[in-house]
């Protein structure tokens, strides 16, 4: 009866997450309220898991704790740097470094 009421009191901070990301006036809002929907995505899954018995749902959970967080960070380094960390190929031609602001080997540090 505890997990069943548990179950159903993540429903609402569910629906809130849910409506602040579609509804949040900057990127980070939105990107905040889709790891905190999928926070409490994982808490759900474990509590389901309990009330049919399945304890193997923490391992799901947990697997689906760790794509959220990698998730999370992909997209805000996208956001941040416009790519994933893959050369372009106009980088390449000019040279350039594709950890942006590297020093060579021949450069001093100022």
């Amino acid at each position: 009866m505890m997990f069943a009421a548990a179950a159903a009191g993540l429903i609402i901070p569910m629906l809130m997450a849910l409506v602040r990301g579609l509804a949040g006036p900057t990127l980070y809002d939105r990107v905040l309220a889709g790891n905190s929907f999928g926070t409490k995505t994982v808490l759900l899954i474990a509590v389901l898991g309990f009330i049919g018995g399945r304890p193997d749902f923490l391992d799901i959970a947990l697997l689906y704790a760790l794509m959220n967080f990698i998730g999370t960070i992909a997209i805000l380094k996208f956001f941040r740097y416009r790519n994933l960390g893959v050369a372009d190929s106009a980088d390449i031609r000019n040279g350039s470094e594709v950890n942006n602001g590297a020093r060579g080997k021949n450069e001093e540090a100022v």
